[in-house]
């Protein structure tokens, strides 16, 4: 029998050991950009609602307890614009949500899963997992006879880019999937991070009008408010989705633990925390960007979210070992697809003390 593992591609960051092990060495010691993990405190007001919620020893609800689900609609009205009714969900982290989806909406082989020509590399994980087959790609319309579509997956702020799709783009990919029976798989993780133009939801009223008919969106507490370690995350949208989605992760036992569902309810009311957070990538990206430039590189997009996606025009490995003689660590483009082979991505997620040294560095 064939591994499972042996169907996927190898684990990006462990291709990056030789430049981390080069950026270690530094004198300084190593400025790690290189993953998009948040190094701040986690809010003192979420960590309170993690202690209240700890003598929890019976099995939470695996759609969430009422509170949390109320919080999550609330949330998805309030930052998302989204006027219908919701189908709400909490999941354990985004990225187990994105990687199992396919298989738990039941797409297989002989499937395709539509997937951006630069992105997150668990969503093809994810089709690969579930056995179907990859499609990259920016333009729906350039995708000809393409047979069997059944997911698209939409990344707005985009990781790694930090791209922003306008209204018209998101309603027209919206359009087209319903027109085939496609499902919408919109990641939203870093839709409150916008800096230069405003990301819009999938959910919102200006995109689908109240109308979440094969659409649901992926929404993570990770980046927001610190919470990567918690695991917290959630999907909203496509009620009928949302319950297929319930019924068969209550058969696999995936549940977000009762403490964390708490912890969650805090933060998604918690906007004191966000804007502080918010306020400190704020002055990590201007100075970050502006050193990069200074040093020649160029950035193109980042728009928004927490990235950098910057160029010395040549191959990306080639940028990862000129900043990793620096003691920066940064994640090649080529992690993301061939069509990001010349860039690489600069995380904002370092202390205020390793990014002044990176900035110094540069």
């Amino acid at each position: 029998m064939t591994a499972l593992s042996s169907a996927l591609p190898d684990f990006p960051w462990d291709l990056l050991e030789p430049a981390k092990a080069k950026a270690a060495a530094h004198p300084g010691g190593i400025v790690d950009l290189s993953v998009g993990t948040p190094v701040d405190p986690v809010p003192a007001v979420v960590q309170k609602a993690l202690a209240d919620g700890s003598d929890a020893p019976g099995y939470p609800p695996t759609a969430g307890i009422p509170a949390l689900r109320t919080a999550i609609a609330e949330w998805l009205a309030r930052t998302c614009n989204a006027s219908g009714e919701l189908g709400v969900l909490p999941t354990i982290g985004s990225k187990e949500m994105v990687a199992w989806l396919p298989t738990l909406l039941g797409i297989g082989p002989g499937d395709t899963v539509v997937i951006p020509s630069v992105c997150y590399p668990t969503y093809e994980v994810g089709a690969k997992l579930a056995g179907a087959t990859v499609v990259r790609s920016d333009s729906l319309t350039a995708l000809g006879p393409t047979p069997r579509v059944k997911a698209v997956w939409l990344n707005s702020p985009s990781n790694p880019t930090g791209k922003v799709l306008p209204v018209d783009h998101l309603r027209k990919v919206v359009d087209w999937a319903r027109e085939r029976g496609a499902v919408v798989l919109s990641d939203e993780c870093y839709l409150t991070l916008g800096w230069d133009a405003e990301p819009v939801s999938v959910l919102d009223d200006a995109v689908t009008g109240g109308d979440y008919t094969g659409v649901v969106a992926v929404h993570s507490l990770s980046k927001r408010s610190n919470l990567a370690g918690y695991r917290a995350a959630f999907v909203g949208g496509d009620q009928a989705i949302i319950n297929e989605l319930l019924a068969v992760r209550k058969h696999a036992g995936m549940i977000v633990p009762q403490p964390v569902q708490a912890a969650m309810i805090a933060a998604l009311a918690d906007e004191a925390d966000v804007a502080v957070q918010r306020k400190r990538y704020e002055a990590r990206r201007e100075a970050l960007r502006a050193a990069l430039i200074k040093a020649g590189f160029e950035i193109n997009q980042s728009e928004a979210g927490l990235y950098l996606w910057s160029t010395r025009g040549e191959d990306s490995w080639q940028t990862v070992d000129w900043l990793a003689e620096r003691g920066i660590l940064a994640a090649p483009g080529a992690f993301y697809g061939p069509a990001g082979e010349k860039h690489v991505r600069i995380a904002l997620t370092a202390t205020d003390e390793r990014i002044e040294a990176a900035v110094a560095r540069l």
